[in-house]
């Protein structure tokens, strides 16, 4: 129950740190708009209250919030943040959960792969693939792969949405920089694992190597990504934005994107606020999934260490 507090204590100040940025923009969402007469621009900001004083923007968009209303998009005639939302986000969830799922299957294969083959060419293989992609951010990745694997070779659509084919080159491009990381984290952790006593009589005890490793070992191993889950969720999210942008994909991500460029202030705090509630959910979901791994480790974060 006090996560869940804390939870709900996190999204209000959230809320209200993000709302009071976005008001000290200079300018406003109108502001832009040299070809609007001054009396128009000056009904546009009656229409949305943005005439009344801070604090009383403040509370009712809090009230609203209270009610699950994000509010209207200034730029988006006649659309709300909630239909927005609803709109972008099931393809930006698909592009993210298939860049997860990439990340995290690839990533610990390539992580065990190069502990078990530890100080071989491999190994070094193995890392320095992970060095090379964790290196290239997300944004100089995404034109490398339209530029050999759409103009060059034409196996993929170099942009838009529809297909399959068209997931391919986001994902890869989203999936890269973690798939790097929870290599490198896969392999130290499992390194650490193969050294401990256990493993060492399981070995004694002529299980075969494929058992103490997927049997023994790999519970243990999986703790630390298991940890970065919230990050690299987080990292996934947010760098849709600009994957998104580049592969002109109608997520979710291209909407926060031209809000902050429009100074769409509903549509920006409205986003952020449904990610972190995405984030903070999944925060509570990989402390279940702690205590599941290793039940010594509590939700209330101390450890049951059976004696």
């Amino acid at each position: 129950m006090s996560r869940l507090v804390n939870s709900l204590l996190g999204l209000l100040l959230i809320a209200s740190l993000v709302f009071f940025l976005m008001h000290a923009v200079p300018g406003g969402p109108f502001a832009s708009e040299k070809k609007l007469p001054p009396e128009i621009i000056k009904n546009l900001n009656a229409k949305y209250h943005l005439d009344q004083p801070l604090w009383k923007q403040y509370t009712d968009y809090m009230g609203n919030l209270l009610h699950g209303d994000l509010g209207p998009s200034f730029k988006y005639p006649d659309r709300t943040v909630n239909e927005l939302i609803l709109q972008g986000f099931p393809i930006s969830a698909i592009l993210g959960m298939a860049a997860i799922f990439i990340a995290v299957t690839v990533g610990c294969t390539l992580g065990i792969f190069a502990a078990i083959n530890h100080n071989r060419w491999q190994d070094f293989l193995a890392v320095s693939l992970a060095v090379l992609n964790y290196s290239i951010p997300g944004f100089v990745m995404a034109p490398l792969l339209i530029y050999v694997f759409s103009l060059k070779l034409g196996w993929f659509p170099p942009a838009m949405w529809g297909t399959a084919k068209h997931l391919v080159l986001p994902t890869l491009a989203l999936a890269a920089g973690p798939m790097a990381f929870i290599a490198v984290l896969m392999r130290s952790s499992m390194l650490d694992v193969l050294r401990q006593d256990y493993i060492r009589t399981a070995v004694a005890k002529g299980f075969s190597q494929r058992a103490v490793i997927y049997r023994h070992g790999l519970k243990n191993a999986l703790i630390p990504v298991v940890a970065y889950l919230g990050p690299l969720t987080a990292g996934i999210l947010t760098g849709s934005f600009v994957i998104e942008k580049v592969f002109a994909i109608p997520g979710l991500g291209d909407h926060f994107v031209t809000g902050i460029i429009n100074r769409d202030y509903t549509v920006v705090m409205g986003v952020t606020l449904f990610y972190s509630a995405i984030l903070l959910g999944i925060n509570f979901i990989i402390d279940i999934v702690f205590v599941l791994i290793d039940p010594r480790i509590s939700l209330t974060g101390s450890a049951r260490l059976n004696r």
